[in-house]
Order: structure tokens, then sequence, then C-alpha cells
């Protein structure tokens, strides 16, 4: 079996772990969360001409069957685009058809539809609940990120990926975003002491350490208060996390950052700050 790297944090006055920078897990809930599954992608593009290995759903589906043996969660909630077009869920191989239909019998899933669901008519998906958008323990679970939203909210649809550059090497990351609902002076105090874990993590950088290393004084985050998840599918690409339309969606907001995992710890960048 492939091992499961775990990154603990606090989000909503909740505890979490994200899950090989790509899920997350509720321990209060035991519950999974994956955004964009983008399932039978490949046989979308197949149908229009261009021929894509046909086995995206079963790796998909694989790595949501692995997670839920390492966290043992008992609740799986997809973030919507749970196929990649309204019609996916007739073009399941009887194989992966099978991989859901014994997901969905296991677990308590719920699937939060998204644009991709339902933009050619009625989603439809075997097993599981099908909700527009949900809350759960004061905690807004939908797809799309609503500008103006004060409440905890969970979405996905941006695919956000960090991109950066360490020592002369771009390095691009599915990661996590998360808009820091806290006064300004919060933040602000919050950030004097990561600013120095960032002075200590460049002098480890030029005596030759890597990204892994860069992690110190991260793990936390007590103003998070809404986040966008990465793509979860095996074939879903990303967008830059400081994009504009990011930004917009996250409205309002302190800050904005990016988080993800190296090393079992957690790293957050600064993308956007309120003046």
């Amino acid at each position: 079996m492939v091992p499961v790297s775990f990154a603990p944090f606090d989000f909503a006055g909740e505890e979490w772990r994200m899950l090989d920078g790509r899920a997350l897990f509720w321990p209060r809930e035991n519950a999974l969360l994956v955004a964009d599954l983008h399932l039978e992608k490949a046989s979308f593009y197949a149908a229009a001409g261009q021929m894509l290995p046909p086995y995206d759903s079963r790796e998909t589906l694989e790595r949501v069957a692995l997670a839920i043996r390492a966290t043992g969660a008992r609740r799986v909630f997809t973030l919507g685009d749970n196929f990649h077009d309204a019609g996916g869920p007739t073009r399941l191989e009887p194989h992966a058809r099978g991989m859901l239909d014994a997901l969905t019998r296991t677990v308590d899933w719920v699937w939060i539809t998204g644009n991709h669901d339902v933009k050619d008519g009625e989603a439809q998906a075997p097993g599981g609940t099908m909700l527009t958008e949900l809350t759960t323990s004061g905690i807004v679970l939908r797809h799309k990120a609503r500008t103006g939203e004060i409440r905890p909210e969970l979405s996905g649809h941006f695919h956000p990926r960090l991109q950066i550059t360490i020592r002369g090497r771009r390095i691009v990351r599915p990661c996590a975003v998360i808009a820091e609902t806290a006064r300004p002076d919060e933040v602000a105090r919050v950030d004097a002491v990561q600013a120095d874990a960032v002075r200590a993590d460049a002098v480890r950088a030029e005596a030759g350490m890597g990204l892994e290393n860069r992690a110190a004084g991260f793990a936390r985050s007590p103003c998070a208060g809404r986040m966008i998840l990465p793509a979860f599918g095996a074939l879903t690409a990303g967008m830059d996390a400081s994009d504009a339309a990011i930004r917009e969606a996250m409205q309002p907001a302190a800050a904005i950052r990016a988080m993800l995992p190296a090393a079992g710890r957690l790293l957050h960048f600064e993308l956007w700050r309120a003046a």
C-alpha cells in the first residue's frame, strides 16, 4: 500500500488533517473531503477525438479508497465537479463503476454538485446523496467559494496551484487557498511570529536545505475562515493560486494564503493582504 502523509492544522475552530496535499480529513466528523474529482474526463475528451488513457476514474477512485482506509473515515463529502460532464456516470466502465458502488455503500457519501455536474442537465451519480450545498457543524460545503460569504466555508472549483521559485528552480504544486477573516491587527500579530521563521528558513536554504525545511512556524493558522481545496482528480490541471479570480471569490478577507504540505508539516505563503 502506498503510504499516506498527514499534516495537522486548525481551521474554523476545528482540527483537520491534510492528506498528501489534496484531501482533508475532519476528525470530529470522521469525514473525508475531496474536491473536483472530474471522473470520466478522459472518456469525455476521447469522444471529441483527443485520445487519453481511459483509466483516470480508476486512479482517482483508488486514491479515495486509500484515503478512506488510512483515516478510517465514515463519511465522504465531494465538493463538486464530481464527473467531468453530466454524461460521465453513464460512461463509467464496469471496473470503475464497481469501485464507486463499493465506496458509496461502505461510507455515508455526499455529492455536492458543481458546474460540470449540471451544465448538461440533471446530474446523476451512482449511490450516495446529492446536494447543491450543505452546512454541517457550522461550516458551509459548496463547490465554488461565494463572494461575500462570512461563515466558515470549504469549496473547490479553482484547482489552485502554487508557483514558486526556490534556489533557481521553479516548483508548481497543488495547494489549498485560505482566506483569513480575522482583524488585520490579529493577522499582523501572527505574521510577525511567522516572519521570524521565514528568516530562519532563508538561512537554512543558503545552507543547502530543501523545501521540506521551510515549514517552521506555519503549522497553525488560527485566523483562517474560508478554504479552497486543490483538485483531487487524476486528470485535473490547475490555476495559479494568486489569480485575481480566486482573490475576488474569497472576499471579504484580511489576508489570503496558499497552504501545502512538505515532510508532514505545512507551509503557508502569503498571496494577498488588505491595505
